[in-house]
């Protein structure tokens, strides 16, 4: 008991040491001396009537948002005692593939510099400034030579990493358990088993209205649809990030999803945050990266040629070019398992910049906000929660490890034939899955599903729902039939080439609450 109430005392003053440095801590602060002026505060009960200002003013709510929002990001409970890198990974040789891997990407980038001699970083020439300025908001029509400049990795590079992983405590000769042994992720890390999925993702139940289903043109409106919108006016209104999580659990619409994300994430277009994202903007004019080149072609590979995502061409680019220049993305790394490369501008030694390409994430949230600042903040606070765990080794249930393990523990355990055909013939289902879960599914569904899909990643504040644990597992269970008659990996691949006609949620419905038992 007293233990509890130590960790509560600890996680209570580093979030209150953190607001502190917060523009919100400084609106409170003068909020609460310009209250001083009200007839209605009294000296003899100035706290009290302080916090009831605050109370009905909307304050108090706005501090309930920062405290909630800091706590869905809050590092999980370790011992006191335990040192600073265990609150980023508390696994030695999870750390140590991580740096590993880390150290892999920049000597691919630092060969790259050499082989094309040019810096990781410099100033661009007035002129160069003055042209990219110029084009801002028409980047897409810029046609470089970039036939030099190749990935610094691929997803099945990362994969490989993931499959050589090993525990040290755990000698060649000891005996693999069986689903250990035929899956390629062989590491022992705690997994939730199907009745602890089904008790988390409880309003995925089949009795559970959701958007993605009940709302479809079969079912009346008046059944489940109406009601739906109307307790979500509600909830914005109430200005509740909690009420709003909980609320996109059962799917947001399509109209209120935009301020419904922006209020669960406790992101407001404050005249600030405008500001912080032109200085961004002007970080990107003046000073040239590498990584820009390398955003500039994945974004002409991947989403100029994508149907749904080529209209946002621009604003891709200017969100990540923005996003690489971001030090204040640098706090994601206290609590995970990566730390930040270095790269120098030329005459100013010490400025840190990113030197990592990121995958283009972004994109789906074009569709949600037409306001660069306001889609810059959206995409950074949905990148430093949720999808840097997939582009980092570590032993947390929504890293990139524990949802590969899971995607393969569900396919092993409750479709076996279909595992043990597609092993057999040597197309080992997470070779084809692990793409997916890279990207959180992005250019594969359609973006209607794809929206629907991250309301409830939003909802349950995890990853672990699109892909080790259900979604991923959920597509091979639907086309199984098809699975079990191919013969090799290209055929398998052929028929979950498409997803694009995917209905998400029926799929984790069925999958989660009908088929598996």
């Amino acid at each position: 008991m007293l233990q509890e109430e130590s960790d509560l005392s600890l996680i209570i003053a580093q979030i209150v040491q953190k607001l502190k440095g917060s523009n919100l801590y400084a609106q409170l602060e003068r909020q609460a001396w310009a209250s001083l002026q009200r007839p209605e505060i009294k000296l003899e009960s100035l706290k009290e009537d302080i916090k009831e200002f605050f109370k009905i003013s909307g304050w108090e709510k706005k501090l309930q948002n920062a405290v909630y929002s800091e706590l869905s990001v809050f590092p999980l409970p370790s011992h006191p005692a335990a040192p600073p890198e265990h609150l980023k990974e508390p696994l030695v040789y999870m750390r140590k593939a991580q740096g590993s891997w880390e150290k892999r990407i920049l000597k691919s980038l630092n060969s790259m510099c050499t082989e094309l001699s040019i810096p990781l970083a410099r100033k661009r020439p007035v002129g160069e400034q003055k042209e990219l300025l110029n084009k801002w908001n028409e980047m897409g029509t810029d046609e470089p030579d970039l036939s030099l400049f190749r990935p610094v990795y691929a997803p099945k590079d990362f994969l490989e990493v993931l499959i050589n992983l090993r525990n040290p405590n755990y000698e060649n000769g000891d005996s693999l358990s069986f689903r250990t042994h035929l899956g390629l992720i062989q590491v022992p890390l705690k997994v939730k088993d199907i009745p602890e999925l089904k008790e988390f993702f409880v309003e995925l139940g089949l009795t559970t209205g959701q958007l993605g289903i009940d709302d479809s043109t079969q079912v009346p409106p008046e059944l489940f649809e109406n009601e739906h919108v109307r307790i979500g006016q509600k909830v914005l209104a109430e200005q509740d990030s909690a009420a709003a999580q909980q609320y996109v659990r059962q799917g947001s619409p399509t109209a209120l999803r935009a301020e419904l994300w922006a209020l669960i994430l406790n992101i407001s277009s404050q005249p600030e945050d405008i500001l912080y994202y032109e200085q961004l903007k002007t970080n990107v004019i003046q000073h040239d990266l590498l990584v820009d080149s390398l955003i500039y072609k994945d974004v002409k590979l991947t989403a100029s040629n994508d149907d749904y995502y080529f209209v946002f061409e621009d604003y891709l680019y200017q969100v990540l070019l923005c996003f690489s220049r971001d030090t204040s993305v640098l706090g994601h790394f206290a609590y995970s398992s990566a730390s930040p490369p270095k790269s120098y501008i030329r005459g100013k030694l010490g400025l840190e910049e990113y030197a990592v390409f990121y995958p283009p994430n972004v994109a789906p949230l074009c569709f949600l906000y037409h306001e660069p600042s306001k889609l810059y903040q959206i995409f950074r606070e949905m990148y430093v929660r949720f999808f840097f765990r997939l582009h980092s080794i570590s032993s947390h249930p929504s890293g990139i490890v524990s949802l590969c393990l899971l995607f393969e523990t569900l396919l092993q355990t409750y479709l076996p034939q279909l595992f043990y055909h597609l092993r057999e013939i040597g197309a080992q289902p997470l070779r084809i899955s692990f793409k997916w879960m890279v990207r959180a599914f992005s250019g594969y569904l359609a973006t209607d599903q794809l929206l629907l899909l991250w309301d409830r990643i939003l909802g349950y504040n995890t990853l672990e729902i699109l892909a080790g644990k259900i979604l991923a597992a959920a597509v091979f269970a639907f086309r199984a039939v098809n699975l079990m008659e191919v013969t090799s990996l290209a055929a398998a691949e052929a028929v979950l080439a498409d997803l694009s006609t995917l209905k998400v949620m029926p799929l984790l419905q069925i999958f989660l609450f009908a088929t598996v038992t």
